[in-house]
């Protein structure tokens, strides 16, 4: 029996009742389910895994960032969870539920005195979340694509917010992550917290006036707050967001790109720098052009994420015991090592890959991008696809010869080079899948490069008459409308200019691609 009220402190009483609650979820005879209930703890909730459905309760605590001392706060956090998560997840998240002492005990949604709130959500295949698809490499192009639009959704539905008080949070964060970081000596060296600190502060004073207008334009908004691969399902075959920050709205409040910043360092740090280079291309293709600029201030918003989650793992420790105390310390380095990284600086260049149709020019432009600057990798902008926005079709779907009339291939060259020259002035590495058919094309590719200081490469790639037919009629799914009767009429020979480098691109993949890293000298990653 718990003590009686009356002899506990709030603190005390909330920490009874919650052992109280968790036993109770923690019953399958409470579910009325055969099966044991599994239960998963965070730093932040108690989550009860009970037949087809699912409990989460708030834990009573409260850190710097969150605070969920008081039975009211948890109730209001889990209104907020349910509120929040419902437009990304409607399925998923049902209600909050309350939990109340009755005459016969604890019971769900009783009438008697309310003890705690809970989310009541449906249960979903735990081992479907991406994280653990991640974990046995089955984050397939497919699932990326699909992940990208769904957060590209997401940003649509979400309020837009105050830009000025988004970037004040992040001087915050920057003071707190120093303070806490200062701290904890034993996982965090002081050269290295001061280090990281000056480098972080640099950077977002460079992209302060970039952030603010940002925000005038509308790309700060109330998003998910936590878009890491734990925090996303996939059902039926989609991707899903779900766990999205409900505890405090300004923690969730940021530019677009921020939000979408939590992600690409999840992949990062796991060592799928592919993955994430996969899904940045794709949120960028789907967005409109002036995200491209908005890239000078990626790296400020990796490192932040990345030191948040030391910040957040270093605050657990005292929660943690033997080997999950030393895992989780060896994980709070590495994300700060990470959040160093991110601000290194990184040579910016721009990689045109062109051909004639079959030779494989989008396989190893895709297969470079990763390889090529600073975190994500390389801006990805393939001619194929402009054209398709330029007409406002589908990726897949086949244009007329109209739409390949010189005007109009005119017009999709230059935004492909206005694309580029964004993203470079931005810091970020740009590749150009294009056929770069004539050597004023190529000048001009090469004249982009120039004009922003940065190195050019130029990669042209070769291969015999029926390998490109070959190539060519075995496509499916893909932005390219090069038939059999295009490759036929692409027999003249080029002749390049020094700066291109011809590649034979014939053989297997894996020797083609082997052959183009050393062309280019970059390293495998």
């Amino acid at each position: 029996m718990p003590a009686p009220a009356s002899k506990l402190s709030s603190s005390s009483l909330a920490q009874a009742n919650q052992a109280e609650v968790f036993s109770f979820l923690g019953d399958s005879k409470t579910f009325g389910v055969a099966e044991p209930v599994q239960r998963i703890d965070t730093h932040g909730a108690a989550v009860f895994l009970a037949g087809g459905e699912v409990y989460k309760v708030k834990r009573a605590v409260r850190f710097p960032f969150m605070d969920f001392s008081t039975l009211e706060k948890r109730r209001a956090a889990c209104e907020a969870e349910i509120a929040i998560n419902k437009p990304n997840a409607p399925d998923i998240y049902l209600g909050a539920i309350p939990i109340a002492r009755t005459p016969n005990g604890l019971a769900l949604g009783g009438a008697g005195d309310i003890v705690e709130w809970a989310v009541h959500m449906r249960r979903f295949d735990e081992n479907a979340t991406l994280d653990r698809l991640a974990e046995r490499a089955a984050l397939s192009p497919d699932i990326l694509a699909k992940l990208a639009l769904a957060i590209l959704q997401s940003h649509e539905r979400a309020p837009r917010r105050d830009g000025e008080a988004a970037t004040q949070a992040l001087e915050r964060y920057l003071d707190q992550n120093e303070q806490a970081f200062a701290a904890n000596p034993d996982l965090f060296e002081a050269e290295q917290v001061g280090r990281l600190a000056a480098d972080a502060r640099a950077a977002l004073a460079a992209t302060r006036e970039l952030l603010t207008a940002r925000g005038a334009a509308g790309y700060v908004r109330r998003c998910h707050g936590d878009l890491h691969l734990r925090n996303i399902a996939l059902i039926d075959g989609e991707p899903v967001l779900f766990d999205a920050v409900e505890f405090d709205d300004s923690i969730a409040t940021g530019d677009v790109l921020y939000d979408l910043a939590f992600l690409l360092m999840d992949l990062e740090e796991r060592g799928l720098r592919r993955a994430g280079n996969l899904i940045f291309n794709r949120f960028l293709q789907q967005s409109d052009e002036a995200q491209l600029a908005g890239l000078a201030a990626l790296p400020i918003f990796l490192s932040i994420r990345s030191a948040i989650r030391a910040k957040v793992l270093a605050a657990n420790l005292e929660s943690l015991h033997a080997e999950a105390r030393d895992r989780a310390a060896a994980d709070a380095r590495r994300y700060f090592w990470c959040a160093e990284d991110f601000l290194k600086p990184a040579p910016t260049r721009l990689l045109a890959i062109g051909g004639l149709s079959g030779t494989g020019k989008s396989v190893m432009a895709a297969e470079l991008a990763p390889l090529l600057g600073r975190a994500p990798g390389a801006v990805l902008l393939r001619s194929d696809i402009e054209r398709k926005k330029l007409f406002h079709v589908a990726e897949t779907e086949k244009l007329p010869v109209s739409a390949y009339a010189a005007a109009a291939s005119e017009r999709v060259y230059e935004a492909v080079l206005r694309k580029a020259t964004s993203a470079l002035q931005a810091g970020q590495s740009v590749v150009v899948d294009a056929v770069h058919a004539t050597s004023e094309e190529r000048e001009r590719v090469e004249r982009a490069a120039r004009d922003v200081n940065v190195e050019f490469i130029g990669l042209w790639l070769e291969a015999p008459l029926f390998i490109r037919l070959r190539r060519v009629e075995q496509r499916t799914g893909d932005a390219s409308d090069a038939d059999a009767a295009v490759v036929r009429t692409q027999t003249a020979p080029v002749s390049l200019s020094p700066i291109w480098r011809r590649l034979d691109a014939s053989s297997d993949p894996a020797t083609t691609f082997a052959n183009a890293r050393a062309l280019v000298n970059l390293a495998t990653r």
